[in-house]
């Protein structure tokens, strides 16, 4: 059987490499950080999730490093066995603590929070209301419950109206967006969704992996955003995008939705807790951001500078509020070699397209870090210019 399968894998995989659309794995030889090395080449990093450059941060390592010979290395169990350590149940309540909710459940990626949320909730009688743009493990945790199924158009206040209008008759009713749309750096509209919301009796999740150190005045996310901290009934997200670059990641919210999700989340009652060095690393991240707000201040700045310094060039960006910058090239193969010129000048940066983004959207997604310095910035905008002249994508 195999024999024939192979011949339909390679088929495929060819196609792919001929429509331009083949992903390739490209090797950092060093910590992840502003500076990374890549074939032995020192490139400015454009592309992390790393917002606030705490992958490599000395204090975030020490902790890692106390957690471990403090509690061990791995737990080897799920939680409800004999997978919970006094580190999980602090780290749980900082991160409630910082979101303003009542209760935090754990799991090993925000994958897993997104995909386990949803079926221990709702039933047949009730209705999820999803945006279109939301992440795919989203899209995953709705295929696997068993409620109806109700999609809005990104961001569309009037579209997610009568979606709701359509959701009446169902029992009960949660919207779910993300945070931040990490392909366009937008900002969901939660003031506007929070409203319909209470017009029309249903809940609201948000996934605030893109947004939780990032958006808001000190980094609490979009519920910050919008002065609804602690209003919101469900929020997702991840350790491993500002929080430390890490792994891990958590559901926040109302204090019975946690205990149902402790009861019945599958990813949570089957997966190893997160292991001790991890987590008590997590618990001294949130420990540093109530102690400053000079990341978000820094990631704020550089991140309004680049965007303007890139429009001013004559880049296509679509609006952001977050720290991704979407500079739009609307062709998969051109994107490619876009990125591939950039790493010759030493900026490591990705082009993004289909299925990651819709046909005829290709961009390079650009990612700006507090750790970058404006001498970073200054590069990586003059590298793009120079690029898109030789491109014709500039006069």
């Amino acid at each position: 059987m195999y024999i024939e399968f192979q011949k339909h894998l390679q088929k495929e995989l060819a196609q792919i490499e001929a429509d331009g659309l083949y992903k390739k794995e490209r090797i950092i030889e060093s910590a992840q950080g502003a500076e990374i090395m890549v074939k032995g080449k020192k490139c400015l990093n454009f592309c992390a999730n790393n917002y606030l450059g705490l992958a490599d941060n000395p204090q975030l390592i020490e902790a890692a490093k106390k957690g471990m010979d403090a509690r061990g290395f791995g737990m080897a169990s799920v939680r409800f066995i004999c997978g919970c350590q006094d580190l999980h149940k602090q780290l749980e309540a900082k991160i409630a603590e910082f979101f303003g909710t009542e209760d935090t459940i754990l799991y090993a990626a925000c994958f897993d929070a997104n995909g386990g949320v949803f079926e221990p909730l709702l039933g047949p009688e009730d209705a999820i209301i999803s945006d279109a743009l939301n992440h795919a493990s989203i899209i995953d945790g709705v295929r696997l419950c068993k409620a109806q199924r109700f999609r809005y158009a990104n961001a569309d206040m009037a579209d997610l109206e009568k979606q709701l209008q359509d959701a009446q008759s169902c029992r009960f009713r949660l919207i779910v967006t993300d945070g931040v749309f990490s392909m366009d750096g937008n900002v969901c509209p939660l003031d506007k969704i929070y409203e319909l919301a209470q017009k029309y009796n249903a809940m609201v999740m948000v996934d605030e992996s893109h947004s939780a150190g990032v958006v808001g005045r000190t980094g609490r996310g979009v519920t910050e955003h919008y002065n609804l901290r602690g209003k919101v009934e469900i929020l997702t997200g991840t350790l491993g995008k500002a929080f430390g670059g890490a792994m891990g990641g958590f559901t926040t919210g109302r204090k019975e939705i946690i205990d149902m999700l402790r009861q019945r989340s599958r990813p949570y009652l089957f997966s190893n807790s997160m292991a001790p060095g991890l987590v008590a690393a997590g618990i001294r991240m949130f420990e540093m951001m109530s102690e400053t707000n000079d990341l978000q201040d820094k990631l704020h700045a550089n991140t309004a500078y680049f965007i303007k310094k890139m429009e001013e060039a004559g880049f296509d960006c679509k609006p952001s509020q977050s720290a991704i910058c979407a500079v739009m090239l609307y062709d998969a193969p051109l994107s490619q070699k876009f990125a591939a010129k950039l790493q010759e000048e030493g900026i490591f940066v990705t082009g993004f397209y289909y299925p990651v983004v819709p046909k005829g959207q290709a961009r390079i997604r650009v990612q700006v870090s507090a750790a970058h310095e404006k001498e970073h910035l200054d590069k990586c905008i003059s590298a793009f210019v120079k690029i898109g002249k030789e491109l014709g994508i500039l006069k």
